[in-house]
């Protein structure tokens, strides 16, 4: 059987239209292609926002910046030799920009002034790292984002 241009131009259309149909059944479908919010509460982290813009202030003026390294063993977080590390209290939010199930808290409890995030809990890629901590009064906090 011959087929003429007509229902040859009819079929590529439908065979294209069918191929991106399915492309984006699988895509909406497919668990391994989150797109996920990056907070789930936005508006209330926003209105948030300006506390952290004076704390890195207060890291800035006081002199008091976190020094973050990547070394063998892990992420190594370097707290600033002046203050006293006993007297330090605050967090480590580690967030995985790409898979909110890898994004994890934990709190501050040193025993130097330096903490060493082990490379077992970190898998490559982009990370965006939050130290929020207070000494004394104030408050302080270093953001950064590294790939791992």
């Amino acid at each position: 059987m011959r087929i003429n241009w007509g229902t040859g131009i009819v079929l590529a259309f439908i065979g294209f239209i069918s191929f991106i149909l399915f492309f984006i059944v699988r895509m909406s479908t497919d668990d391994r292609a989150n797109h996920d919010l990056v907070t789930e509460d936005y508006y209330k982290a926003e209105l948030g926002y300006q506390n952290e813009i004076d704390a890195m202030n207060n890291a800035k003026f006081n002199n008091a910046l976190l020094v973050v390294e990547k070394t063998k063993e892990g992420l190594l977080l370097k707290f600033p030799e002046k203050m006293d590390f006993k007297e330090i209290k605050g967090s480590v939010s580690l967030y995985r920009p790409s898979n909110k199930y890898l994004d994890a808290e934990r709190p501050l409890r040193l025993t130097s002034p330096r903490l060493l995030i082990p490379d077992d809990d970190l898998v490559e890629g982009r990370w965006d790292i939050k130290v929020a901590w207070e000494y004394g009064r104030e408050v302080f906090l270093h953001k950064q984002s590294i790939t791992y």
